[in-house]
Protein backbone atom coordinates (compact mmCIF):
# COMPACT_ATOMS: atom_id res chain seq x y z
CA UNK A 1 0.00 0.00 0.00
CA UNK A 2 1.09 3.58 -0.61
CA UNK A 3 1.88 5.88 2.29
CA UNK A 4 -0.12 9.11 2.49
CA UNK A 5 0.60 11.83 5.08
CA UNK A 6 -2.06 14.49 5.88
CA UNK A 7 -0.80 17.67 7.66
CA UNK A 8 -3.32 20.27 8.84
CA UNK A 9 -3.79 22.15 12.09
CA UNK A 10 -7.58 21.68 11.93
CA UNK A 11 -8.54 18.24 13.30
CA UNK A 12 -11.86 18.02 11.49
CA UNK A 13 -10.12 18.66 8.13
CA UNK A 14 -7.49 16.00 8.83
CA UNK A 15 -10.04 13.34 9.73
CA UNK A 16 -12.46 14.47 7.04
CA UNK A 17 -9.79 14.03 4.34
CA UNK A 18 -8.78 10.65 5.79
CA UNK A 19 -12.37 9.37 5.73
CA UNK A 20 -13.06 10.62 2.18
CA UNK A 21 -9.89 9.07 0.77
CA UNK A 22 -10.35 5.69 2.50
CA UNK A 23 -13.92 5.43 1.24
CA UNK A 24 -12.99 6.32 -2.34
CA UNK A 25 -9.74 4.31 -2.42
CA UNK A 26 -10.15 1.33 -0.05
CA UNK A 27 -6.95 -0.67 0.63
CA UNK A 28 -4.87 1.74 -1.46
CA UNK A 29 -3.30 4.05 1.14
CA UNK A 30 -1.86 3.77 4.62
CA UNK A 31 -2.75 7.19 6.05
CA UNK A 32 -0.97 8.99 8.90
CA UNK A 33 -1.74 12.53 10.17
CA UNK A 34 0.06 15.49 11.75
CA UNK A 35 -1.16 18.81 13.15
CA UNK A 36 1.73 21.00 11.92
CA UNK A 37 4.77 21.01 9.62
CA UNK A 38 7.28 20.09 12.33
CA UNK A 39 5.29 17.04 13.42
CA UNK A 40 4.75 16.06 9.80
CA UNK A 41 8.46 16.38 9.02
CA UNK A 42 9.33 14.06 11.93
CA UNK A 43 6.82 11.46 10.70
CA UNK A 44 8.25 11.69 7.16
CA UNK A 45 11.83 11.25 8.39
CA UNK A 46 10.80 8.17 10.40
CA UNK A 47 8.26 6.43 8.14
CA UNK A 48 8.54 8.18 4.79
CA UNK A 49 5.58 8.97 2.50
CA UNK A 50 4.62 8.63 -1.16
CA UNK A 51 2.09 11.50 -1.06
CA UNK A 52 1.84 14.47 1.33
CA UNK A 53 -1.29 16.65 1.61
CA UNK A 54 -0.42 19.75 3.64
CA UNK A 55 -1.98 23.04 4.63
CA UNK A 56 0.09 26.20 4.06
CA UNK A 57 -0.80 28.33 7.08
CA UNK A 58 -0.08 26.35 10.28
CA UNK A 59 1.47 27.09 13.69
CA UNK A 60 5.00 25.94 14.70
CA UNK A 61 6.01 25.27 11.04
CA UNK A 62 4.00 26.44 8.03
CA UNK A 63 3.69 24.59 4.72
CA UNK A 64 6.33 26.57 2.82
CA UNK A 65 8.95 25.96 5.52
CA UNK A 66 7.94 22.29 5.50
CA UNK A 67 8.55 22.15 1.72
CA UNK A 68 12.00 23.67 2.21
CA UNK A 69 12.87 21.12 4.90
CA UNK A 70 11.50 18.24 2.79
CA UNK A 71 13.71 19.31 -0.10
CA UNK A 72 16.75 19.15 2.16
CA UNK A 73 15.64 15.90 3.84
CA UNK A 74 15.28 13.95 0.56
CA UNK A 75 18.76 15.04 -0.56
CA UNK A 76 17.99 14.63 -4.25
CA UNK A 77 16.53 11.15 -3.78
CA UNK A 78 12.98 10.25 -4.76
CA UNK A 79 10.71 12.95 -3.32
CA UNK A 80 7.06 12.53 -2.26
CA UNK A 81 4.27 14.05 -4.35
CA UNK A 82 2.96 17.11 -2.46
CA UNK A 83 -0.56 18.57 -2.64
CA UNK A 84 -1.02 22.05 -1.07
CA UNK A 85 -4.23 23.07 0.77
CA UNK A 86 -5.07 26.65 1.70
CA UNK A 87 -8.05 28.63 2.90
CA UNK A 88 -6.69 31.74 1.20
CA UNK A 89 -6.55 32.49 -2.49
CA UNK A 90 -2.96 33.61 -2.17
CA UNK A 91 -1.02 33.49 -5.45
CA UNK A 92 2.29 34.32 -3.74
CA UNK A 93 1.99 31.12 -1.70
CA UNK A 94 1.24 29.20 -4.88
CA UNK A 95 4.38 30.58 -6.55
CA UNK A 96 6.48 29.56 -3.53
CA UNK A 97 5.00 26.07 -3.67
CA UNK A 98 5.72 25.72 -7.38
CA UNK A 99 9.44 26.17 -6.69
CA UNK A 100 9.32 22.88 -4.76
CA UNK A 101 7.57 20.98 -7.57
CA UNK A 102 4.20 20.76 -5.81
CA UNK A 103 1.77 18.60 -7.78
CA UNK A 104 -1.28 20.82 -7.26
CA UNK A 105 -2.82 23.63 -5.20
CA UNK A 106 -6.36 23.28 -3.76
CA UNK A 107 -8.46 25.91 -2.01
CA UNK A 108 -10.63 25.14 0.98
CA UNK A 109 -13.35 24.04 1.16
CA UNK A 110 -12.05 21.04 -0.76
CA UNK A 111 -14.12 19.57 -3.57
CA UNK A 112 -14.18 15.78 -3.37
CA UNK A 113 -14.12 15.14 -7.10
CA UNK A 114 -11.19 17.53 -7.61
CA UNK A 115 -9.17 15.89 -4.81
CA UNK A 116 -9.86 12.39 -6.10
CA UNK A 117 -8.91 13.36 -9.65
CA UNK A 118 -5.61 14.81 -8.43
CA UNK A 119 -4.84 11.64 -6.41
CA UNK A 120 -5.56 9.49 -9.46
CA UNK A 121 -3.20 11.63 -11.56
CA UNK A 122 -0.49 11.41 -8.90
CA UNK A 123 -0.89 7.60 -8.71
CA UNK A 124 -0.67 7.31 -12.49
CA UNK A 125 2.45 9.48 -12.66
CA UNK A 126 4.12 7.51 -9.87
CA UNK A 127 3.29 4.19 -11.55
CA UNK A 128 4.76 5.44 -14.82
CA UNK A 129 7.83 6.72 -12.98
CA UNK A 130 8.23 3.42 -11.14
CA UNK A 131 7.89 1.52 -14.40
CA UNK A 132 10.50 3.74 -16.05
CA UNK A 133 12.86 3.29 -13.10
CA UNK A 134 12.40 -0.50 -13.18
CA UNK A 135 13.10 -0.52 -16.92
CA UNK A 136 16.22 1.59 -16.38
CA UNK A 137 17.35 -0.73 -13.61
CA UNK A 138 16.73 -3.78 -15.80
CA UNK A 139 18.62 -2.18 -18.69
CA UNK A 140 21.51 -1.28 -16.39
CA UNK A 141 21.56 -4.83 -15.01
CA UNK A 142 21.47 -6.29 -18.54
CA UNK A 143 24.37 -4.05 -19.57
CA UNK A 144 26.30 -5.03 -16.44
CA UNK A 145 25.81 -8.71 -17.17
CA UNK A 146 26.80 -8.32 -20.83
CA UNK A 147 29.94 -6.41 -19.84
CA UNK A 148 30.82 -9.01 -17.25
CA UNK A 149 30.16 -11.82 -19.72
CA UNK A 150 32.37 -10.09 -22.30
CA UNK A 151 35.21 -9.69 -19.78
CA UNK A 152 34.92 -13.35 -18.82
CA UNK A 153 34.98 -14.37 -22.48
CA UNK A 154 38.15 -12.35 -23.02
CA UNK A 155 39.83 -14.11 -20.10
CA UNK A 156 38.75 -17.53 -21.34
CA UNK A 157 40.35 -16.97 -24.72
CA UNK A 158 43.59 -15.28 -23.63
CA UNK A 159 46.65 -17.45 -24.08
CA UNK A 160 48.05 -16.12 -20.83
CA UNK A 161 46.01 -14.56 -18.05
CA UNK A 162 47.23 -10.98 -17.70
CA UNK A 163 44.48 -9.02 -16.00
CA UNK A 164 44.02 -5.45 -17.11
CA UNK A 165 42.69 -2.97 -14.59
CA UNK A 166 39.18 -2.88 -16.07
CA UNK A 167 38.95 -6.66 -16.10
CA UNK A 168 40.14 -6.92 -12.52
CA UNK A 169 37.68 -4.29 -11.28
CA UNK A 170 34.70 -5.87 -13.03
CA UNK A 171 35.51 -9.40 -11.84
CA UNK A 172 37.02 -8.85 -8.40
CA UNK A 173 33.87 -10.26 -6.79
CA UNK A 174 34.15 -13.62 -8.60
CA UNK A 175 33.02 -16.35 -6.23
CA UNK A 176 35.70 -18.88 -5.33
CA UNK A 177 36.34 -21.73 -5.37
CA UNK A 178 34.59 -22.26 -8.69
CA UNK A 179 34.08 -24.99 -11.26
CA UNK A 180 33.84 -24.22 -14.98
CA UNK A 181 31.30 -26.12 -17.05
CA UNK A 182 31.17 -26.04 -20.87
CA UNK A 183 27.95 -27.19 -22.57
CA UNK A 184 27.01 -28.30 -26.09
CA UNK A 185 23.78 -29.64 -27.51
CA UNK A 186 23.61 -31.65 -30.74
CA UNK A 187 20.21 -31.97 -32.44
CA UNK A 188 19.04 -35.18 -34.07
CA UNK A 189 20.07 -33.93 -37.52
CA UNK A 190 23.66 -33.43 -36.29
CA UNK A 191 23.52 -29.64 -36.12
CA UNK A 192 24.69 -27.87 -32.98
CA UNK A 193 22.22 -25.79 -31.00
CA UNK A 194 22.97 -22.08 -30.51
CA UNK A 195 24.19 -21.13 -27.00
CA UNK A 196 21.11 -18.97 -26.33
CA UNK A 197 18.86 -21.94 -27.08
CA UNK A 198 21.03 -24.21 -24.91
CA UNK A 199 20.66 -21.71 -22.07
CA UNK A 200 16.88 -21.70 -22.52
CA UNK A 201 16.82 -25.51 -22.43
CA UNK A 202 18.93 -25.61 -19.26
CA UNK A 203 16.68 -23.04 -17.59
CA UNK A 204 13.65 -25.18 -18.38
CA UNK A 205 15.38 -27.99 -16.51
CA UNK A 206 16.88 -26.04 -13.60
CA UNK A 207 15.06 -22.70 -13.44
CA UNK A 208 16.91 -19.35 -13.70
CA UNK A 209 20.62 -20.08 -14.09
CA UNK A 210 21.55 -17.25 -11.71
CA UNK A 211 20.19 -19.33 -8.83
CA UNK A 212 22.70 -22.13 -9.40
CA UNK A 213 25.59 -20.59 -11.32
CA UNK A 214 27.50 -17.43 -10.48
CA UNK A 215 28.62 -16.59 -14.03
CA UNK A 216 27.12 -17.22 -17.49
CA UNK A 217 28.83 -16.53 -20.81
CA UNK A 218 29.66 -18.08 -24.19
CA UNK A 219 32.99 -18.78 -25.81
CA UNK A 220 34.05 -17.80 -29.32
CA UNK A 221 33.18 -21.29 -30.56
CA UNK A 222 29.53 -20.84 -29.57
CA UNK A 223 29.47 -23.06 -26.48
CA UNK A 224 27.65 -22.12 -23.29
CA UNK A 225 30.04 -21.58 -20.34
CA UNK A 226 28.85 -21.68 -16.71
CA UNK A 227 30.75 -21.03 -13.49
CA UNK A 228 29.42 -22.50 -10.27
CA UNK A 229 30.63 -22.91 -6.74
CA UNK A 230 29.16 -26.44 -6.45
CA UNK A 231 29.91 -29.35 -8.79
CA UNK A 232 26.70 -30.90 -7.54
CA UNK A 233 24.71 -28.35 -9.60
CA UNK A 234 26.30 -29.63 -12.80
CA UNK A 235 25.61 -33.22 -11.74
CA UNK A 236 21.99 -32.34 -11.03
CA UNK A 237 21.70 -30.72 -14.47
CA UNK A 238 23.04 -33.94 -16.00
CA UNK A 239 20.46 -36.00 -14.09
CA UNK A 240 17.62 -33.72 -15.15
CA UNK A 241 18.70 -34.02 -18.80
CA UNK A 242 18.79 -37.83 -18.54
CA UNK A 243 15.36 -37.87 -16.91
CA UNK A 244 13.96 -35.83 -19.82
CA UNK A 245 15.89 -38.04 -22.30
CA UNK A 246 17.76 -35.03 -23.68
CA UNK A 247 20.66 -37.13 -24.93
CA UNK A 248 21.97 -34.32 -27.15
CA UNK A 249 23.26 -32.38 -24.13
CA UNK A 250 26.97 -32.77 -23.29
CA UNK A 251 28.74 -31.21 -20.30
CA UNK A 252 32.43 -31.01 -19.49
CA UNK A 253 33.51 -29.73 -16.07
CA UNK A 254 36.88 -28.64 -14.70
CA UNK A 255 38.76 -29.12 -11.47
CA UNK A 256 38.30 -26.39 -8.85
CA UNK A 257 39.68 -22.92 -9.53
CA UNK A 258 40.66 -20.81 -6.53
CA UNK A 259 41.43 -17.45 -8.14
CA UNK A 260 40.72 -15.44 -11.26
CA UNK A 261 44.12 -16.53 -12.60
CA UNK A 262 42.83 -20.15 -12.71
CA UNK A 263 39.93 -19.27 -15.01
CA UNK A 264 41.66 -19.94 -18.33
CA UNK A 265 43.15 -23.29 -17.29
CA UNK A 266 39.84 -24.43 -15.81
CA UNK A 267 38.06 -23.48 -19.02
CA UNK A 268 40.54 -25.53 -21.08
CA UNK A 269 40.04 -28.50 -18.75
CA UNK A 270 36.25 -28.27 -19.13
CA UNK A 271 36.59 -28.08 -22.93
CA UNK A 272 38.80 -31.18 -22.98
CA UNK A 273 36.39 -33.04 -20.72
CA UNK A 274 33.57 -32.06 -23.09
CA UNK A 275 35.53 -33.41 -26.05
CA UNK A 276 35.92 -36.77 -24.30
CA UNK A 277 32.12 -37.23 -24.38
CA UNK A 278 32.90 -37.92 -28.07
CA UNK A 279 33.99 -41.47 -27.15
CA UNK A 280 31.37 -42.07 -24.42
CA UNK A 281 27.99 -42.18 -26.19
CA UNK A 282 26.04 -43.06 -23.02
CA UNK A 283 27.54 -40.30 -20.86
CA UNK A 284 26.41 -36.65 -20.93
CA UNK A 285 28.77 -35.29 -18.23
CA UNK A 286 32.50 -35.83 -17.78
CA UNK A 287 34.80 -34.44 -15.12
CA UNK A 288 38.30 -33.51 -16.25
CA UNK A 289 39.73 -35.38 -13.28
CA UNK A 290 38.19 -38.60 -14.66
CA UNK A 291 39.61 -38.24 -18.19
CA UNK A 292 43.04 -36.76 -17.41
CA UNK A 293 44.48 -40.08 -16.29
CA UNK A 294 47.19 -41.66 -18.46
CA UNK A 295 45.79 -43.04 -21.73
CA UNK A 296 47.11 -45.00 -24.67
CA UNK A 297 48.74 -42.83 -27.33
CA UNK A 298 50.17 -45.14 -29.99
CA UNK A 299 52.47 -44.01 -32.80
CA UNK A 300 50.61 -42.64 -35.80
CA UNK A 301 49.91 -45.53 -38.28
CA UNK A 302 51.07 -43.69 -41.41
CA UNK A 303 51.89 -46.92 -43.27
CA UNK A 304 48.37 -48.23 -42.75
CA UNK A 305 46.92 -44.88 -43.87
CA UNK A 306 49.05 -45.12 -47.04
CA UNK A 307 47.63 -48.61 -47.66
CA UNK A 308 44.13 -47.21 -47.22
CA UNK A 309 44.81 -44.70 -50.00
CA UNK A 310 46.10 -47.48 -52.26
CA UNK A 311 42.94 -49.55 -51.69
CA UNK A 312 40.64 -46.83 -53.01
CA UNK A 313 39.25 -47.85 -56.37
CA UNK A 314 40.15 -51.57 -55.96
CA UNK A 315 36.68 -52.79 -54.92
CA UNK A 316 38.11 -54.35 -51.73
CA UNK A 317 35.38 -53.01 -49.46
CA UNK A 318 35.76 -55.55 -46.63
CA UNK A 319 39.50 -55.09 -46.41
CA UNK A 320 39.13 -51.31 -46.38
CA UNK A 321 36.63 -51.47 -43.49
CA UNK A 322 38.89 -53.81 -41.53
CA UNK A 323 41.94 -51.60 -42.12
CA UNK A 324 40.03 -48.45 -41.05
CA UNK A 325 39.01 -50.16 -37.80
CA UNK A 326 42.66 -51.11 -37.17
CA UNK A 327 43.85 -47.56 -37.85
CA UNK A 328 41.41 -46.07 -35.31
CA UNK A 329 41.84 -48.99 -32.85
CA UNK A 330 38.06 -49.11 -32.41
CA UNK A 331 38.28 -52.12 -30.05
CA UNK A 332 40.23 -50.02 -27.52
CA UNK A 333 38.47 -46.72 -28.15
CA UNK A 334 37.77 -45.71 -24.52
CA UNK A 335 41.38 -46.32 -23.51
CA UNK A 336 42.78 -44.06 -26.23
CA UNK A 337 44.02 -40.53 -25.77
CA UNK A 338 41.91 -38.12 -27.84
CA UNK A 339 45.05 -36.66 -29.40
CA UNK A 340 45.61 -40.03 -31.14
CA UNK A 341 42.15 -39.97 -32.73
CA UNK A 342 42.60 -36.31 -33.68
CA UNK A 343 45.94 -37.06 -35.38
CA UNK A 344 44.53 -40.05 -37.26
CA UNK A 345 41.57 -38.03 -38.50
CA UNK A 346 43.82 -35.17 -39.61
CA UNK A 347 46.19 -37.50 -41.45
CA UNK A 348 43.35 -39.27 -43.27
CA UNK A 349 42.18 -35.82 -44.38
CA UNK A 350 45.62 -34.83 -45.65
CA UNK A 351 47.06 -38.12 -46.96
CA UNK A 352 43.91 -39.74 -48.38
CA UNK A 353 41.03 -37.36 -49.09
CA UNK A 354 43.14 -34.36 -50.14
CA UNK A 355 45.14 -36.63 -52.42
CA UNK A 356 41.96 -37.93 -54.11
CA UNK A 357 40.84 -34.37 -54.71
CA UNK A 358 44.26 -33.41 -56.10
CA UNK A 359 44.36 -36.33 -58.56
CA UNK A 360 40.77 -36.32 -59.74
CA UNK A 361 40.11 -32.60 -59.67
CA UNK A 362 36.81 -30.74 -59.83
CA UNK A 363 34.77 -33.66 -61.12
CA UNK A 364 35.06 -35.34 -57.70
CA UNK A 365 33.44 -32.38 -55.87
CA UNK A 366 30.03 -34.05 -55.83
CA UNK A 367 31.44 -37.06 -54.01
CA UNK A 368 33.55 -34.99 -51.63
CA UNK A 369 30.79 -32.62 -50.48
CA UNK A 370 30.54 -34.63 -47.28
CA UNK A 371 34.24 -33.90 -46.69
CA UNK A 372 33.33 -30.43 -45.38
CA UNK A 373 31.71 -32.05 -42.38
CA UNK A 374 33.87 -35.17 -42.04
CA UNK A 375 36.99 -32.98 -42.09
CA UNK A 376 36.40 -32.14 -38.41
CA UNK A 377 35.44 -35.04 -36.15
CA UNK A 378 33.96 -32.64 -33.58
CA UNK A 379 31.22 -31.77 -36.04
CA UNK A 380 29.68 -34.99 -34.72
CA UNK A 381 28.11 -35.76 -31.35
CA UNK A 382 29.90 -39.13 -30.92
CA UNK A 383 32.80 -41.02 -32.47
CA UNK A 384 30.60 -43.70 -34.02
CA UNK A 385 28.69 -40.97 -35.95
CA UNK A 386 31.98 -39.59 -37.28
CA UNK A 387 33.36 -43.04 -38.03
CA UNK A 388 30.22 -44.07 -39.94
CA UNK A 389 30.33 -40.88 -42.01
CA UNK A 390 34.06 -41.28 -42.75
CA UNK A 391 33.61 -44.93 -43.74
CA UNK A 392 30.72 -44.00 -46.03
CA UNK A 393 32.79 -41.24 -47.61
CA UNK A 394 35.76 -43.53 -48.25
CA UNK A 395 33.53 -46.18 -49.86
CA UNK A 396 31.88 -43.51 -52.01
CA UNK A 397 35.27 -42.19 -53.09
CA UNK A 398 36.38 -45.74 -53.91
CA UNK A 399 33.28 -46.34 -56.02
CA UNK A 400 33.85 -43.02 -57.74
CA UNK A 401 37.42 -43.95 -58.67
CA UNK A 402 36.25 -47.36 -59.95
CA UNK A 403 33.67 -45.62 -62.09
CA UNK A 404 36.16 -43.10 -63.48
CA UNK A 405 38.65 -45.81 -64.37
CA UNK A 406 35.92 -47.88 -65.98
CA UNK A 407 34.66 -44.90 -67.97
CA UNK A 408 38.14 -44.14 -69.21
CA UNK A 409 38.47 -47.62 -70.66
CA UNK A 410 34.99 -47.76 -72.18
CA UNK A 411 35.55 -45.90 -75.43
CA UNK A 412 32.38 -47.44 -76.84
CA UNK A 413 30.33 -45.54 -74.25
CA UNK A 414 31.97 -42.28 -75.24
CA UNK A 415 31.49 -42.97 -78.94
CA UNK A 416 27.83 -43.65 -78.26
CA UNK A 417 27.61 -40.38 -76.31
CA UNK A 418 29.14 -38.42 -79.21
CA UNK A 419 26.78 -40.08 -81.68
CA UNK A 420 23.84 -39.17 -79.44
CA UNK A 421 24.98 -35.53 -79.36
CA UNK A 422 25.46 -35.49 -83.15
CA UNK A 423 21.94 -36.82 -83.65
CA UNK A 424 20.19 -34.69 -81.02
CA UNK A 425 22.14 -31.41 -80.97
CA UNK A 426 19.05 -29.49 -82.20
CA UNK A 427 17.07 -30.55 -79.10
CA UNK A 428 17.34 -28.98 -75.61
CA UNK A 429 20.30 -31.10 -74.53
CA UNK A 430 22.34 -31.31 -71.31
CA UNK A 431 24.95 -33.57 -69.79
CA UNK A 432 22.46 -35.37 -67.54
CA UNK A 433 20.47 -36.52 -70.58
CA UNK A 434 23.57 -37.82 -72.35
CA UNK A 435 25.03 -39.56 -69.26
CA UNK A 436 21.67 -41.25 -68.67
CA UNK A 437 21.57 -42.39 -72.29
CA UNK A 438 24.89 -44.23 -71.91
CA UNK A 439 24.04 -45.37 -68.34
CA UNK A 440 26.98 -43.67 -66.58
CA UNK A 441 27.02 -41.78 -63.31
CA UNK A 442 26.83 -38.01 -63.90
CA UNK A 443 30.14 -37.28 -62.11
CA UNK A 444 31.93 -40.22 -63.73
CA UNK A 445 30.65 -39.17 -67.15
CA UNK A 446 31.87 -35.59 -66.68
CA UNK A 447 35.48 -36.61 -66.10
CA UNK A 448 35.44 -39.42 -68.69
CA UNK A 449 33.95 -37.14 -71.37
CA UNK A 450 36.60 -34.50 -70.80
CA UNK A 451 39.36 -37.11 -70.86
CA UNK A 452 38.02 -38.59 -74.12
CA UNK A 453 37.28 -35.37 -76.05
CA UNK A 454 39.72 -32.95 -74.44
CA UNK A 455 36.85 -30.53 -73.77
CA UNK A 456 34.07 -30.22 -71.24
CA UNK A 457 30.54 -31.08 -72.30
CA UNK A 458 29.23 -27.52 -72.66
CA UNK A 459 32.05 -26.35 -74.97
CA UNK A 460 31.82 -29.52 -77.04
CA UNK A 461 28.05 -29.11 -77.58
CA UNK A 462 28.51 -25.44 -78.54
CA UNK A 463 31.07 -26.42 -81.20
CA UNK A 464 28.78 -29.11 -82.66
CA UNK A 465 25.89 -26.65 -82.96
CA UNK A 466 28.05 -23.89 -84.50
CA UNK A 467 29.51 -26.40 -87.01
CA UNK A 468 26.02 -27.28 -88.22
CA UNK A 469 25.03 -23.60 -88.21
CA UNK A 470 27.95 -22.75 -90.49
CA UNK A 471 26.75 -25.36 -92.99
CA UNK A 472 23.28 -23.80 -93.04
CA UNK A 473 24.65 -20.25 -93.31
CA UNK A 474 26.90 -21.23 -96.21
CA UNK A 475 23.81 -22.53 -98.06
CA UNK A 476 21.89 -19.32 -97.17
CA UNK A 477 19.14 -21.44 -95.59
CA UNK A 478 16.62 -19.03 -94.05
CA UNK A 479 16.83 -16.18 -91.58
CA UNK A 480 19.34 -16.10 -88.74
CA UNK A 481 16.58 -16.77 -86.17
CA UNK A 482 15.56 -19.89 -88.12
CA UNK A 483 19.16 -21.11 -88.27
CA UNK A 484 19.50 -20.49 -84.53
CA UNK A 485 16.43 -22.59 -83.80
CA UNK A 486 17.44 -25.40 -86.14
CA UNK A 487 20.76 -25.96 -84.36
CA UNK A 488 19.30 -25.92 -80.81
CA UNK A 489 19.89 -22.41 -79.40
CA UNK A 490 17.23 -20.88 -77.19
CA UNK A 491 17.21 -17.58 -79.10
CA UNK A 492 19.08 -15.72 -81.80
CA UNK A 493 20.81 -13.45 -79.30
CA UNK A 494 22.46 -16.43 -77.58
CA UNK A 495 23.27 -17.90 -81.00
CA UNK A 496 24.99 -14.71 -82.15
CA UNK A 497 27.01 -14.45 -78.93
CA UNK A 498 28.25 -18.07 -79.07
CA UNK A 499 28.99 -17.86 -82.81
CA UNK A 500 31.17 -14.77 -82.37
CA UNK A 501 32.81 -16.33 -79.32
CA UNK A 502 33.94 -19.36 -81.33
CA UNK A 503 34.37 -17.93 -84.85
CA UNK A 504 35.43 -14.35 -84.20
CA UNK A 505 32.72 -12.83 -86.43
CA UNK A 506 28.92 -12.60 -86.30
CA UNK A 507 26.63 -15.11 -88.13
CA UNK A 508 25.60 -12.37 -90.56
CA UNK A 509 29.19 -11.49 -91.41
CA UNK A 510 29.98 -15.17 -91.89
CA UNK A 511 27.06 -15.63 -94.29
CA UNK A 512 28.07 -12.54 -96.31
CA UNK A 513 31.66 -13.76 -96.48
CA UNK A 514 30.62 -17.20 -97.76
CA UNK A 515 28.23 -15.73 -100.37
CA UNK A 516 30.90 -13.35 -101.69
CA UNK A 517 33.35 -16.23 -102.04
CA UNK A 518 30.76 -18.19 -104.07
CA UNK A 519 30.20 -15.24 -106.42
CA UNK A 520 33.88 -14.85 -107.04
Amino acid sequence: MKKLLIIDDEKNIRYGLKTMIEREFPSVYTITMASNGAEGLDIFKTDGADIIITDIRMPVMDGITLLERLSSATGGEKSPAVLILSGYDDFEYAKSAIRYRVKDYLLKPIRRDELFEILKCIDKEQEEQNLSERQQEQEAERFRRELRSSRLRELLMQQEVQLERGQQESLDDLEVPFTVGVLNYYCNDGTRMKPGDVQGLVERLMGPLEKCFSEITTDWDGKLVLLGTRKQDFIELSRQAEAKELMGLSIGISSEGRSLADLRSCYKEACRALQYTFVYPQVNLLNYADVSQERSNSPLPKEEIRKLLNMLGTEREKEMKHLLAEIFQTEHLKALDLSYLESVGQNINELVLDEVFRVHGEASVEVLKLYRTVGNMYNYRHFHDYYRALENLLLSVSDYIVGVRSAHTEHADMEEALNYIETNYARPLNMAMVSNHVSLNYSYFSEAFKAYTGENFVIYLKKVRIRHAKELLAKDCGKLAEVSEKVGFENSKQFARVFKELEGISPGDYRAKMLSEDLS
